[in-house]
């Protein structure tokens, strides 16, 4: 750590610099013209290597044509990088076979303020060009503690690749181009660009991307270059190999559980079984002799045993005798139902959606009313939660696989007491995170031990550690009302709990994808008396799992198919040719060769709309088996199909874990679950087959790493109806005396 800082693109700003950039003080937009630096060219030398070039940002070029994407995104299995560069690649016109990716470093150069820009503005069509460098900087400064480098919420693709790599892409072929044109003396516009090659037809020149790279870096980026038409596309939507698997093939790979550093010692962790409780006393006295045992730390919320590898850490802290004292002893999961059913009834609504009029119709009309509940439920990566954290003189360093190495780094250095630029991380590959790695506590947890010891130490969480002490999708009822009028939905109520509001509010996961005039949607805001986080598709696996298996209620009621039902409330055309694709790939209602039957249901999300056909069968004693699933999907334009359906056919999977299954509950303040025999998954075993169906579309891409799971749940306890002629209102199905098999 004692080797000089690679040189930074970025200035220092202040906060009143940042102000008059952005035009409110001062000299207003003009002042924010004047000082707004390029975004592509603001980047940091820490990425080269060797004699590579950057060309901007995002990405770099080598003399011998190798081109490396920069990608601000954490790969945690999903294929993201191959994605991005995929999207860069092709408005670069580059050859594929030389696209190499690299993480970006968790610094203030590589924020994704592209993210941010795309969330909020959008493609940026109709912001003037002028305008264009003042709005991209202030949202570089805004996306630092908004953003970060933030992989969740599906957004790699839909925003960062549509309104960051494209861009990148574009901006870097436009100053390849002009460069020629310089060194040649001809128009730009008698060029053409091809595979890494550059060509003048009329003299015959050409040279590559690398030949050119040096005399193009010198040149600024357009900060808003013209995009390809979908027309032209070749590398966009084919099945490019991905450039993470060989190395998970091949055991290369690197995660966070296999980082060893020079003098690390490893640490195995106790948490209080009670919720919030407190490690009073810590009886060491039967602990048995181990060579290479290191010290006992009581830190007041953990208890850490310290050794020269876990095994000896975790049998040794096995053997201590910890007396937790206070915490909420008096919390379980009837507790936690008991007062979200009083705050749903007391609480002040607040209303998310509503149009119409419902209190009429529902006056005149039979009313259907149904209350729904789901649990807190776990994230259960397959790769136990770890970070190695290291202190030296100058700052420390961090290895570990996180959904946000930015906002990771900012919060270590403040555990340290260091300024962020003294936290270097050395990102990794995550084995699983589906939200679980973008919490914070597996990070600080290492920085405190390693503090007090003065050493480099992993800390590896046990699978009961982490089951236990999770940040847990939050449990939720809801309470809903309808009423069906000639065959059509009349009115439509639903009256939710919400434990964690403001994280996707702007995806509008409350909103039905149907055609409803008179409809009232509202939450009531609880208090988390555990932690929540962030979970795969968050709110739309609750809320898609009450509205769509009320809509088989609200179907029944009208005496009508549960598909043709849907299709009637369709105003939207591609959510109607999603509804229609299902029905003939699913074969629906045609019968079922397990002599069991199909339930669907369709959940829009993340910029994607993706219909689902479970079919099931169900012994005479309860055991449900899920014998297929198909999918249709509609997420705009699909990058990478073979990814693509991956992403699709995972997020079932964790559905259906959730909904066969899941289910975290607490008695006298302790979770009861510990390890996978009682927080079960999903096995090989009893997997269905599944099929994936893509609608063509030259729309912009939407999420796929979370949409195929919302729909899951709802078409599981829907055709469960159709065999049993129960409703299943609350998961997971062993709530109604039914198994999995």
């Amino acid at each position: 750590m004692t080797e000089a800082k690679p040189k930074s693109r970025l200035r220092t700003w202040t906060r009143r610099g940042f102000l008059a950039t952005t035009g409110v003080v001062g000299g207003g937009l003009a002042l924010g013209l004047t000082l707004s630096p390029n975004r592509l060219q603001i980047a940091s030398d820490a990425v080269l290597d060797g004699d590579e070039v950057l060309l901007n940002t995002w990405v770099k070029v080598t003399p011998d044509n190798t081109i490396t994407v920069i990608v601000p995104h954490s790969e945690l299995g999903q294929g993201a990088g191959t994605g991005l560069a995929q999207m860069l690649a092709e408005e670069m016109e580059a050859d594929w076979d030389t696209i190499r990716i690299q993480q970006a470093p968790a610094t203030d150069e590589y924020i994704n303020s592209d993210l941010a820009r795309g969330y909020l503005m959008g493609d940026g069509a109709r912001i003037p060009g002028f305008v264009f460098p003042m709005l991209d900087f202030g949202l570089l400064q805004m996306a630092g503690s908004a953003v970060g480098q933030l992989t969740g919420g599906s957004t790699a693709i839909r925003l960062t690749g549509q309104h960051g790599m494209r861009r990148a892409g574009a901006a870097a072929r436009e100053i390849l181009m002009q460069a020629a044109a310089d060194d040649w003396g001809v128009a730009v516009s008698d060029l053409t660009t091809q595979d890494s090659v550059i060509r003048h037809d009329a003299s015959g020149r050409s040279a590559t991307f690398g030949a050119l790279s040096t005399r193009a870096a010198a040149l600024a980026p357009n900060l808003k270059p013209d995009l390809k038409e979908s027309s032209r596309f070749h590398t966009i939507g084919t099945s490019k190999p991905r450039f993470d698997l060989p190395a998970k093939v091949d055991g290369s790979a690197q995660y966070g559980i296999d980082v060893t550093v020079p003098g690390m010692v490893y640490a195995a962790i106790a948490l209080p079984v009670v919720r919030d409780a407190r490690a009073a006393r810590v009886d060491e006295s039967g602990v048995t002799p181990r060579p290479g045992l290191g010290r006992v730390l009581n830190l007041g919320d953990v208890v850490a045993v310290t050794a020269d590898s876990y095994w000896t850490a975790s049998q040794a802290l096995q053997e201590l005798i910890i007396d937790w004292q206070g915490g909420q002893t008096n919390l379980s999961s009837a507790s936690v139902k008991a007062q979200l059913d009083a705050d749903l009834s007391t609480a002040e609504i607040e209303t998310m959606d509503e149009a119409g009029d419902t209190a009429s119709p529902l006056v005149e009309a039979d009313i259907l009313r149904a209350e729904y509940a789901v649990p807190y439920l776990a994230h259960a990566t397959m790769e136990p939660m770890n970070c190695t954290v290291s202190i030296g003189p100058e700052g420390a360093e961090v290895w570990t696989g996180h959904q946000n190495p930015y906002a990771a780094r900012g919060t270590v250095a403040e555990v340290l007491g260091l300024a962020p630029e003294q936290v270097t991380m050395h990102p990794v590959y995550l084995g699983g995170g589906f939200g679980r790695r973008s919490e914070m506590d597996f990070v600080t947890m290492p920085a405190r031990i390693a503090k007090e010891l003065g050493t480099p130490v992993k800390v590896i969480w046990s699978r009961e550690a982490d089951i236990a002490n999770d940040a847990y999708r939050p449990a939720v009822l809801a309470r809903l009302e309808g009423a069906v009028t000639a065959g059509r939905i009349a009115a439509f109520s639903n009256r939710y709990t919400e434990m964690r509001p403001g994280r996707t509010e702007g995806e509008g996961p409350f909103l039905l994808p149907y055609d409803l005039p008179n409809r009232d949607i509202g939450r009531v805001i609880c208090e988390n008396p555990i932690p929540v986080g962030s979970w795969r598709a968050v709110e739309f696996t609750q809320l898609g799992y009450f509205h769509e298996a009320f809509m088989d209620e609200l179907a029944e009621q009208a005496g009508a198919d549960p598909l043709e039902f849907r299709l009637a409330h369709a105003a939207n055309p591609r959510i109607r040719a999603v509804l229609e694709r299902l029905q003939s790939a699913a074969n629906w209602q045609s019968g079922s060769p397990s002599g069991g039957a199909q339930g669907m249901a369709l959940v829009e999300s993340f910029g994607s709309i993706v219909a689902q056909a479970v079919e099931v069968s169900v012994s005479d004693d309860g055991g449900v088996r899920v014998h297929s699933v198909t999918s249709v999907v509609d997420c705009g334009q699909v990058i990478n199909p073979d990814s693509g359906e991956a992403q699709i056919t995972g997020g079932v999977v964790f559905g259906l874990t959730a909904a066969l299954f899941g289910e975290v509950t607490l008695t006298d303040g302790a979770v009861e679950q510990q390890n996978f025999p009682d927080y079960d998954m999903l096995r090989l075993a009893n997997a269905p087959a599944q099929s994936v169906h893509f609608m063509p579309s030259t729309e912009p891409p939407g999420g796929l790493g979370e949409p195929g799971t919302p729909p899951v749940a709802p078409a599981l306890v829907n055709a469960i109806y159709r065999i049993t002629g129960e409703r299943i209102r609350e998961l997971p199905i062993s709530k109604s005396g039914l198994y999995a098999v």
